[in-house]
């Protein structure tokens, strides 16, 4: 009889590691085929733009709020059961999201499957919500803060290549479907594959280690406390940051796909082609940004995402050309959010104690998601209402939401500080990064994104003089704020 080894706990936090990044790759298929297509699905229903625009506020909203039940369900049930019972009933809602299609196509309830969805959906996105802070929590006690940004960088190009593969498929199996006269059948394949892919997730979920998670009464931070005290700590003038770049990005955020597919006329396959040179555009940045996260602070990337986010839309003002599309708004958009959301993950796990994770994400969540669906309220409204300026109004749409975007990075973006030790980036920091990434560094990215399990052995060829030293400390305005709260 063999005796089982019993794994050091280094060992289980690799293979978690390992896990994360296969688990990755299913939850881009499931945003590929699932998520990045809703919106087309709900065009193929009869959607106005109003309803667009109520779709993406209450499905960004209201999940938000059942966030802030998933840090307080972390007190009594461990991270493992609540992402893994979550996950499924997340499943199971994409399995019902088929059912609109063939009332459509049968004429059964025409003028209430566009409220229909948007609860079904809501219910979807409520059930993923819950599990977002146990899972934030798990990552940040599993990933060394060390390799963070690089560890990120790579999980994230895994997620995105997926995505872009699930994607590219699915626009050509619409295509193929709607020659035939079958497009809603088409959608209704997709809801199901999106279902199957977040079920293979859950069956990861169940072989992670799951560290036991102590939170302290001490470690409780309420929400009202939270928002009293917003302006006078850096993580909470962060978060109104966050909150207000998502309330401007929401005003046309949703009407991009509508301007490409309603206005412009373009076929499943150049809208395909057009949505997917920006994932491609970010999934090439992710090796860079994850060390420019790592050597010169989130800060940085976060700035240098934010201003390519705030001109991005009157990018898509001067050319209709699928070419000049691919090559420049999806470019700059490509980059922007690639080091915006990098930035703005590593820089909560970088100012928030571990025991507070859960509770702070989940606050952020909220903030951030009471913007989204403010501003796609709104963006609904004017999208139907605006005049026309040539083909569409949605152009004068594009402005608004861009002149809201320059105004929250130019106020709000000043008061937010590093919370690292780090040098200042120049332009010339950033040619050289680029050259020793893309040119002399290329195989080593290939090793930690093909096999992410020997990590740690591929990290010990990089020369040490490359890690940056952190600050043991913390942010001085967030003690003095989480102290009030003991």
């Amino acid at each position: 009889m063999v005796k089982e080894v019993k794994k050091t706990v280094k060992q289980l936090k690799k293979e978690t590691m390992d896990l994360s990044v296969k688990e990755a790759g299913f939850a881009g298929a499931q945003f590929g085929v699932g998520e990045s297509y809703i919106i087309p699905y709900a065009l193929a229903l009869n959607f106005n733009n109003f309803q667009i625009g109520l779709f993406r506020s209450i499905t960004s909203f209201f999940p938000s709020i059942f966030q802030y039940y998933g840090s307080k369900l972390m007190e009594k049930w461990d991270r493992k059961k609540i992402i893994i019972s979550f996950v499924m009933l997340q499943a199971l809602m994409w399995f019902s999201l088929m059912s609109f299609a063939y009332l459509f196509w049968k004429g059964l309830l025409v003028d209430y499957i566009p409220y229909m969805l948007i609860v079904a959906y809501t219910f979807l996105a409520i059930f993923g919500s819950i599990a977002v802070p146990s899972w934030f929590s798990l990552l940040g006690d599993i990933v060394p803060a060390k390799f963070r940004g690089r560890y990120f960088s790579n999980r994230n190009r895994v997620y995105e290549t997926v995505l872009l593969l699930s994607f590219l498929a699915g626009a050509f199996f619409l295509d193929y479907f709607k020659t035939k006269g079958w497009v809603l059948l088409g959608f209704a394949i997709l809801m199901f594959l999106a279902g199957m892919f977040r079920f293979i997730c859950s069956l990861y979920f169940r072989k992670h280690y799951y560290p036991k998670l102590e939170i302290g009464e001490k470690a409780k931070v309420g929400f009202r406390h939270f928002i009293k005290h917003i302006s006078r700590f850096n993580f909470g003038r962060f978060s109104i940051f966050t909150t207000l770049m998502y309330f401007s990005v929401s005003v046309c955020g949703a009407f991009f796909s509508v301007y490409m597919l309603k206005d412009l006329g373009f076929s499943y396959t150049t809208f395909m082609i057009i949505s997917i040179a920006g994932s491609i555009f970010h999934l090439v940045s992710l090796p860079i940004w994850g060390k420019v996260s790592d050597k010169f602070g989130n800060r940085t990337l976060i700035s240098i995402g934010a201003f390519c986010i705030a001109i991005m839309p009157f990018l898509w003002l001067f050319s209709v050309n699928p070419i000049y599309l691919i090559c420049v708004p999806q470019l700059i958009i490509g980059l922007g959010w690639s080091a915006f959301g990098l930035g703005t993950t590593n820089f909560v796990y970088d100012s928030v104690p571990k025991q507070r994770r859960g509770f702070f994400i989940s606050y952020q969540h909220i903030l951030m998601s009471l913007g989204i669906f403010i501003g796609s309220f709104i963006g609904g409204i004017l999208a139907q209402y605006l005049p026309k300026i040539g083909l569409s109004n949605l152009p004068l749409l594009f402005i608004i939401s861009g002149v809201l975007r320059v105004l929250t990075i130019a106020i709000f973006l000043p008061q937010i500080r590093e919370v690292r030790k780090v040098k200042p980036m120049h332009f010339n920091d950033l040619r050289l990064m680029t050259v020793r990434t893309y040119v002399y560094g290329h195989h080593h990215h290939l090793i930690l994104f093909k096999k992410i399990k020997d990590l740690e052995n591929s990290l010990a060829k990089i020369p040490h003089n490359l890690f940056v030293k952190f600050f043991k400390g913390s942010n001085k305005d967030a003690n003095k704020f989480l102290n009030r709260s003991r």
